[in-house]
């Protein structure tokens, strides 16, 4: 029987967010994806150090892969240490890969990760989104609207 999807993934503890990502791209759909990762880079991220401003995910060879994400180096590593900028393998069904393959070869999507972090169990996790680029245009919409936005909650608490 297959488990039931989440609409918000169990986020106890974020490490490193994209912001950016919701600005630069239409996100059209949402997934949550296992990394893996070696024992130093699993304390770097605890300590909350970590960034994905620039990376972006790919699929090759039935595999995902979340390819420029940045871990710096543990602190207190020894010569077992990891490479920061190393391509880290994301966990996903077959199937889920299967459907992100299709859709960035055919449709011409992007696989973009919105953000790391660790869930109730303790386990690191990426959410990973399907996405289509905006335009100038686009993201000038965007902005108008978020100021809007902004505006309407001044007039309201004045008038309200």
């Amino acid at each position: 029987m297959a488990r039931p999807q989440h609409k918000e993934f169990d986020k106890v503890k974020t490490v490193a967010e994209n912001r950016r990502a919701r600005y630069d791209y239409h996100i059209e759909d949402t997934y949550e994806a296992g990394i893996m990762l070696t024992g130093t880079e699993v304390k770097s991220l605890r300590f909350g150090e970590g960034s994905i401003a620039e990376s972006y995910a790919e699929v090759k060879g039935g595999e995902c892969w979340l390819v420029n994400s940045n871990v710096p180096e543990f602190s207190h590593g020894n010569r077992f240490n990891h490479e920061p900028k190393r391509p880290r393998k994301l966990l996903l069904r077959e199937r889920e890969i299967a459907r992100l393959h299709g859709m960035v070869e055919r449709k011409g999507m992007t696989l973009v990760p919105l953000s790391i972090y660790f869930n109730g169990r303790g386990r690191a996790k990426v959410e990973l989104a399907l996405a289509r680029g905006k335009n100038a245009a686009d993201k000038r919409s965007t902005i108008k609207e978020r100021d809007w936005k902004r505006e309407q909650g001044r007039i309201l608490r004045e008038h309200g």
